[in-house]
């Protein structure tokens, strides 16, 4: 924890960070997130632009709008989740506003008289169908809500942002993780530059919100042992290096496609030369390669969660030892 401490402390100028900041971990209970960062000193709960931001249930924490404002003021992103909503899957645009937060700015084309400083909900149009290609300081994730876009905000580069791979809550006796969904593998492979990764391994909260629990349940059930393993920052060139130079042969490769189709007469608004981050033609939405990719980054991401997994448990069992 004490070299997490460091680099959090080493980010701690929004002005002088040269990458944004992943964290990744298993999903074994609703209170994952508010206790995982609880171990974290005090202090830095009142140092915002180096909060984590994370991606939240949209049918869970957006269900209302009390509950859509405390999770937006506690930097949480509404995430669709595919069992659940039609919306969700790999290519929602929170996931473009992930991307952008772990990257450089600016991501869009300015609009003459609109600033970054002083965004106003007041004169927002509910009809714009793509807010990302306008430079709009809002998005919308079905087309009727309404957030401010976090990644407009100079402040938000290289940001934190944690996220749970599984996709959702995964209980299981041997402490077995579920396999990765593929949005870890975007943020790595499209943020620019590619953000640092540290991994991350929790235990003990399956015990205080267990999935079968009877009434009362939301109460947390008390007296459980918690414990929260921070691993090594990943040697992400030595890890993804490969992987990210694949996926930039790709883009370069449909960027080429694009401008020759362009040449021809028959392009489209897919076949722009500039390729905004976050926003992806269909050709590396859905290619085979594209896919093949992002299911190597997911397993080597699930890889190092294990790596932390294993050495949580190897210094748990040291420890009773020297007791």
């Amino acid at each position: 924890m004490e070299r997490f401490l460091e680099l959090l402390e080493a980010r701690k100028n929004p002005w002088s960070r040269e990458r944004g900041l992943i964290t990744v971990s298993n999903h074994i209970s609703v209170l994952d997130d508010p206790l995982m960062w609880g171990v974290l000193p005090l202090k830095n709960d009142f140092e915002p632009s180096n909060l984590r931001w994370g991606l939240g249930a949209h049918d869970i924490c957006f269900a209302n709008k009390a509950l859509s404002t405390f999770f937006s003021v506690g930097q949480v992103l509404p995430t669709h989740r595919g069992f659940h909503s039609p919306l969700g899957g790999l290519f929602q645009p929170t996931m473009t506003q992930a991307i952008r937060l772990l990257s450089s700015a600016p991501y869009t084309p300015k609009i003459p008289g609109e600033t970054a400083e002083a965004p106003s909900l007041a004169n927002v149009r509910f009809d714009v169908p793509d807010p990302f290609s306008t430079g709009s300081l809002t998005y919308s994730t079905t087309g009727q809500d309404l957030f401010v876009a976090p990644s407009a905000y100079w402040l938000n580069r290289h940001s934190w942002v944690h996220i749970f791979p599984e996709g959702g809550v995964h209980q299981h006796a041997t402490r077995s993780m579920r396999y990765f969904k593929w949005g870890i593998a975007r943020l790595i492979l499209e943020a620019e530059p590619m953000p640092d990764v540290v991994p991350m391994f929790i235990d003990g909260t399956c015990d205080m919100m267990p999935e079968d629990r009877t009434w009362p349940r939301f109460v947390p059930r008390a007296g459980k042992h918690v414990r929260v393993a921070f691993g090594e920052a990943v040697d992400t060139e030595k890890v993804f290096g490969d992987l990210r130079t694949r996926w930039q042969g790709l883009v370069a490769k449909s960027r080429k496609a694009a401008a020759a189709k362009q040449e021809k007469g028959d392009g489209s608004a897919q076949g722009k030369e500039v390729m905004l981050i976050g926003d992806l033609p269909d050709d590396l939405k859905y290619s085979k390669e594209a896919e093949e990719i992002r299911i190597e980054v997911a397993q080597r991401v699930r890889n190092e969660v294990l790596k932390s997994m294993v050495s949580s448990y190897i210094e748990a069992s040291v420890m009773m030892i020297n007791q």
